[in-house]
C-alpha cells in the first residue's frame, strides 16, 4: 500500500511538472481584449491600444512580453502602417497553450484555428459570438485578409487611424467565424461608424486581438 501510494505521488508529480513545462513552452501570445478602450473606434492611435494590450497583459500575469495590437492604419498617398507588420513572427498560443498560428503565413494564409472556442480574452473567457446576446464578435482590425490595409477604395476603414469616434468606419473581423457572408477573422465588414453606439449595432464593442510580438 506504502509503496502504491509513493508511485501515485510521483505520478502526480510527474504530470505537474509536464503541464508546468508545457505552459512555458506554449505561454499565452494572443488574445481578445476583454474589454474595449470604451471611445469606440478612438483607441489613442496605435500607442493607446498597444498599451490596452500591455494592461491586460499585465493583469493576467503576461505582462513582460510585448504587447502589440493587431491594427493596421491608412495614409493618404503612401503606405500605411500593416497589423501583420507589428506582430512579430510567431508561434502565438491562447491562455490555454492551443496553437493560434505558427508564423505570419499561417496566421493569414490557412488560418482555420481561431475559433469562438479559440479567441479567448486574456483571462481565458469566451468572447460573445453572433448567436449570443448582445452579439460581440465584430473585432476590430482595419485591414484586409492578408493583414495589410491595401484597400482598392479612398474610404476610412480605420476609424481616422483609431482616433475617431464618430465619423469614419472600421473594418471588422469575426472571431467566431460566423455573419455577414464573410468568416475572415480579420476582414469580415466595415462598421456602421465609429462610436460605440455605432460599434454595437453592427454587432461588436469596440474590442480588439492583442499579439505577443517578442
Amino acid at each position: 500500500m506504502k509503496n502504491r501510494a509513493i508511485a501515485v505521488v510521483l505520478g502526480l508529480s510527474a504530470l505537474f511538472g509536464s503541464l508546468l513545462v508545457n505552459a512555458e513552452e506554449r505561454p499565452m501570445g494572443f488574445f481578445v481584449t476583454s474589454v474595449g478602450i470604451g471611445k469606440g473606434g478612438d483607441l489613442g492611435g496605435l500607442e493607446g491600444a498597444d498599451a490596452h494590450c500591455q494592461k491586460l497583459a499585465a493583469a493576467a500575469g503576461a505582462g513582460k512580453r510585448v504587447w502589440r495590437a493587431y491594427l493596421s492604419t491608412e495614409a493618404p498617398g503612401k503606405r500605411g502602417v500593416f497589423a501583420r507588420h507589428r506582430i512579430g513572427n510567431g508561434p502565438w498560443y491562447n491562455v490555454h497553450g492551443v496553437l493560434i498560428a505558427a508564423n505570419l503565413t499561417d496566421l493569414h494564409l490557412y488560418n482555420k484555428t481561431i475559433t469562438l472556442e479559440t479567441a479567448l480574452d486574456e483571462k481565458g473567457e469566451r468572447i460573445k459570438g453572433r448567436y449570443d446576446k448582445p452579439n460581440e464578435h465584430d473585432i476590430l482590425t482595419g485591414t484586409q485578409a492578408d493583414g495589410t490595409a491595401y484597400f482598392p477604395d479612398d474610404k476610412d476603414h480605420t476609424c481616422n487611424n483609431w482616433t475617431s469616434s464618430s465619423e469614419g468606419s472600421a473594418q471588422v473581423g469575426h472571431h467566431d467565424r460566423h455573419g455577414g457572408g464573410n468568416t475572415s477573422w480579420n476582414s469580415a465588414h466595415p462598421s456602421r461608424g465609429c462610436s460605440q453606439a455605432a460599434l454595437r449595432k453592427t454587432g461588436g464593442a469596440g474590442k480588439f486581438y492583442c499579439f505577443a510580438a517578442d
